[in-house]
């Protein structure tokens, strides 16, 4: 089964994934490629110039791959086809592209109030006040027709929203 986990900035998607990853130790995370700096902080990524990128995108090296925020994004064939369960930290914007990649895919939407959201990000210092309107303003969010999601609120305790993401990573039973 591959699981992408979406949602806005601030919803604590790589937080909870870790958690997840710790419970769960038969998960795998795919660790993207990304056209980001290694030493940018956020979640271990495998650094990769936009030249390389289209390369390896010519290549067929990605399963997917995508642009958000001027980066360049991939998940390597690699990681996406090793046996057992996958999790990703995806993009919302690609759900219809994976779920056309990934006929099996299971699609986790975290998210929370904006108000957690912005308290979050203004947290993280990473952005200006109006950086944080401007995410805040893209956070709301209709999942694409023919993709079908469960819903994780992380709004309280890291731990709550580690067991709201591990329920969601359970086979729906019918």
């Amino acid at each position: 089964m591959i699981f992408a986990v979406v949602g806005p900035s601030g919803a604590g998607k790589d937080l909870l994934i870790r958690g997840a990853l710790a419970a769960r130790p038969d998960l795998h995370l795919v660790r993207r490629a990304i056209t980001r700096p290694a030493d940018a902080g956020g979640e271990d990524h495998e650094a990769i110039t936009e030249a390389d990128f289209l390369a390896r995108v010519a290549l067929g090296d990605f399963a997917l791959s995508w642009q958000a925020h001027g980066l360049s994004y991939g998940l390597p064939r690699t990681e996406v086809e090793r046996p057992g369960d996958v999790i990703f930290n995806g993009s919302r914007a690609v759900l219809t592209d994976a779920a056309r990649v990934f006929p099996d895919l299971q699609v986790i939407l975290v998210t929370a109030p904006d108000d957690v959201l912005a308290a979050r990000l203004a947290a993280r210092g990473r952005e200006t006040g109006a950086e944080i309107r401007a995410r805040l303003a893209r956070a709301a969010f209709t999942v694409p027709d023919g993709v079908t999601a469960r819903i994780v609120v992380n709004d309280s305790t890291p731990e709550a929203g580690i067991a709201g993401l591990l329920a969601a990573l359970q086979p729906v039973s019918g």
